[in-house]
């Protein structure tokens, strides 16, 4: 019976430890990155491609830039955080949760104001948002998304912000703010250009001046707590590689120069 009780135990422990070596080789063949939403078309390829090259399984968590900042501050775990503004991660360094110095600046965007296709408002400034015939403009919530934060520096610019706050509806992240324009719900949505792109049935009928607003930076930094730091690291410097530099370009993004 002695025995018979040794050799369970022992084959317990065997057992735990394979399962332990399996979840950690498993483990470290993956990557969670944290990134804005409006990166989500351009990420998800070049995930497809890191993998096939490297055989590392990424898993994306796509949201606004301040609610995934939220979430890190909170406990949440994850390898990579690619922002769409330098604020999270200046908050996110401040609370001690990056790996200092392995920031890198990968792109910039452009603000413009969009309406469906077939819509008969003519919008040429922005004082003709002010006029009756618009009477909703969705735009990101600026305390939560960056191209909201954005927006509104850009009509406080123009000033035009007091003015028009009665009219707006606020999205809880950028896609979720087009969804208003898409679906029939708002008369204009102001958005990153890049997600015009691939989105049917709408036009652009106004590019905001780029000096109206804070320059719209996407830092990419590496997460203190990563148990895969190395990884980490080199999947940032992959999104910096010449083939993530052609695959975020064809979204629309504009690419930052090395540093």
């Amino acid at each position: 019976m002695h025995r018979i009780f040794q050799f369970l135990t022992v084959f317990c422990l065997l057992c735990s430890f394979i399962l332990l070596s399996g979840c950690t080789e498993r483990q470290q063949n993956e990557l969670s990155v944290f990134a804005a939403i409006s990166l989500t078309d351009a990420l998800t390829e070049i995930g497809e491609a890191f993998t096939l090259e490297n055989h590392i399984k990424i898993y994306y968590n796509f949201a606004a830039s301040t609610t995934l900042q939220r979430q890190l501050e909170k406990g949440a775990s994850a390898d990579v955080f690619i922002s769409a503004s330098p604020r999270q991660v200046v908050e996110l360094e401040f609370n001690g949760l990056i790996d200092v110095g392995s920031r890198h600046d990968l792109l910039t965007n452009r603000l413009v104001l969009v309406s469906h296709e077939t819509a008969l408002t003519s919008v040429e400034t922005l004082d003709d948002l002010v006029a009756l015939d618009i009477s909703r403009i969705a735009i990101g919530h600026p305390d939560i998304v960056p191209a909201g934060t954005y927006a509104k520096e850009a009509l406080t610019d123009a000033g035009v912000w007091e003015t028009l706050q009665p009219k707006m509806i606020f999205g809880t992240d950028v896609r979720a703010t087009l969804a208003y324009l898409t679906a029939g719900n708002v008369d204009a949505a102001i958005v990153y250009k890049t997600d015009t792109t691939l989105t049917p049935n709408i036009k652009v009928v106004y590019q905001f001046p780029s000096d109206a607003y804070t320059p719209i930076t996407y830092p990419a930094v590496v997460l203190k707590g990563s148990q895969r730091g190395p990884l980490a690291r080199k999947f940032v410097a992959y999104l910096r590689a010449a083939g993530s530099r052609k695959i975020f370009e064809k979204h629309g993004f504009t690419v930052l120069a090395l540093k």
